[in-house]
């Protein structure tokens, strides 16, 4: 479904991305994990058409690097941004509504009882505005926001950011459920050790390369990576 050859980019002449490849097939859940700075969310913004810059980035075979960001989210690539950036004095109902936009003239994928069966939070608060939400519930806010648009591959930048662990078990309950559904999701995550817990392939980023790649159980128990980005908890994944 997407495949990325020699990716690059680029911020204020410093090399952010250095020839990443990557593969997702279609109904995959991946992870993509490194430390603060590593090229995470600069690998999101160029799939999503936010930032320019050199390679290759396949979707469905067509390449897509330079596509206006509009156009590709029309496509059904998805992206849920680190800070939710929810629209926060409409409220929750048109939050919702306001996904689809990405839709222009393709079917839905999920409807709005749907997305309130997912996160039933977001019933309960669907006529309120958005900023009355919590952290957590603005997150769910998010994700639902963007399945409305019907994503074939939905990105999410670190949905567990500054959550509390009640709330991180819901959100990523939710993410498997989608994925166990058949979406396709590129998932992006400090939490490393929760992300390979989630996935069964994952990618590791460091100085904007990709240095490890291959099975989340695998990472999950090499030595180097729990060392850097997991603790010292090994098998961890079994």
């Amino acid at each position: 479904m997407l495949s990325i050859k020699n990716l690059a980019a680029s911020y204020d002449g410093v090399q952010a991305l250095r020839g990443v490849n990557l593969e997702i097939s279609e109904g995959e859940m991946v992870a993509l994990i490194g430390s603060n700075g590593a090229g995470k969310s600069t690998l999101l913004n160029r799939l999503s058409g936010i930032i320019p810059g050199g390679g290759e980035i396949l979707f469905d075979g067509a390449n897509i690097n330079g596509v206006e960001a509009y156009r590709i989210s029309r496509r059904g690539l998805l992206h849920v941004p680190e800070g939710r950036q929810i629209l926060s004095d409409m409220s929750v109902l048109q939050n919702l509504q306001v996904g689809m936009l990405a839709l222009s003239g393709r079917r839905p994928a999920y409807t709005i009882p749907e997305i309130y069966a997912l996160f039933p939070i977001l019933e309960e608060r669907a006529d309120l505005p958005a900023h009355t939400l919590s952290g957590g519930q603005q997150q769910m806010l998010a994700i639902g926001r963007a399945l409305m648009g019907a994503p074939r591959l939905l990105m999410l930048d670190e949905p567990s950011l500054g959550l509390s662990p009640l709330i991180t078990d819901q959100v990523f309950a939710a993410l498997e459920k989608l994925n166990r559904d058949g979406l396709t999701v590129l998932l992006i995550e400090q939490n490393a050790r929760r992300a390979l817990q989630a996935t069964k392939r994952a990618y590791v980023i460091e100085r904007g390369r990709i240095v490890h790649e291959g099975a989340s159980a695998e990472i999950a128990n090499h030595p180097d990576i729990v060392a850097h980005y997991l603790g010292e908890l090994p098998e961890l994944v079994a």
